[in-house]
């Protein structure tokens, strides 16, 4: 059953990476002379191995799709920012019911987290929208790479050692196990420092609504290294924690008519169907795999889109 999904897995990945790279090269400039039909198929193609790589890798649809889709197709940002929430919000709620059920999600630890993060989340999509298209451009250029630097420096504990629970998390029975796949382990665990956990995702909550890039590359980091969670347990609630956000982030760009069908369906289609393909892959694939790859993708992808927004590479 392993061989199989690990066959699924990196077929699906070869294949969508030999449909999306043709037409990403062949539209880098400015989309002049293609037809309309290529763009929709190439976001799907696109989506499709983005969900595959993001919910092992716990950083969402959006942090992969809002800087290569800027960058590469010739989209408004506002338009690839409405869309973006969406795909990240297609991507968690596919993979949920099976990260739930496999104990890799924890609902009890996601609800207040979110809860905080969604309120912030409305006030940074107002800002996003408000502001000049370039200088938000630049500015997601800017994350990108800091997010490359902190996901590079990043020593993630798989498996943290927390010593005792504070009070608030034993108030709100933030605990659970988990039987590990990769290693047969049963593992329980706790976490703590809840209430700067809070503070820190009300400060995620404001940049995802403001990049539209579902903050999933700081959820994993703020569960892990800051709050004890073990790392398939952050991968898994940062899931859940992008559906509530993005849900609420994502009205805000639907009401002011930045959400346009021909982005927002291929794109959602294909990242739900490879997110399905990356839950499955979350017990059996390391971790350190996924990593390189993100990181590879998302330092190209920032560069383009700080020079894209500098008016150097158009």
């Amino acid at each position: 059953m392993t061989r199989w999904r690990w066959g699924v897995g990196l077929g699906a990945l070869a294949c969508g990476l030999g449909c999306a790279l043709p037409a990403l090269a062949a539209g880098a400039p400015a989309g002049a002379g293609v037809p309309w039909w290529v763009w929709p198929l190439a976001l799907f193609a696109c989506c499709f191995v983005m969900g595959i790589v993001a919910v092992p890798a716990g950083i969402g649809g959006g942090t992969l799709f809002v800087p290569i889709v800027g960058s590469f197709f010739p989209f408004h940002l506002d338009f690839v920012r409405g869309a973006g929430l969406l795909v990240a919000l297609a991507s968690a709620l596919a993979a949920g019911p099976m990260l739930l059920r496999g104990g890799l999600a924890s609902l009890r630890l996601a609800l207040p987290l979110a809860l905080v993060a969604s309120a912030s989340s409305i006030g940074g999509a107002l800002l996003g929208l408000a502001m000049p298209a370039h200088i938000v451009q630049m500015m997601l250029g800017i994350l990108v790479l800091g997010i490359v630097g902190l996901m590079f420096v990043a020593k993630k504990s798989e498996f943290p050692q927390v010593r005792e629970p504070d009070a608030l998390s034993q108030a709100l029975a933030l605990h659970g196990v988990f039987v590990d796949a990769a290693s047969g382990r049963t593992v329980h665990w706790q976490v703590h420092r809840t209430l700067p956990g809070l503070v820190v995702f009300l400060g995620i909550g404001v940049l995802a609504g403001l990049f539209g890039i579902g903050a999933g590359w700081a959820n994993v980091p703020a569960l892990n290294l800051l709050m004890g969670a073990p790392l398939k347990v952050a991968a898994g609630t940062s899931g859940l924690v992008l559906s509530l956000v993005d849900s609420s982030a994502a009205w805000v760009y639907i009401n002011q008519g930045a959400v346009l069908p021909m982005i927002a369906v291929p794109s959602v289609v294909g990242m739900m169907l490879g997110a399905r393909i990356g839950a499955q892959l979350l017990n059996v694939l390391k971790g350190a795999v996924v990593r390189r790859l993100v990181i590879g993708v998302l330092l190209f992808a920032g560069v383009r889109a700080l020079l894209k927004g500098a008016g150097v590479w158009m």
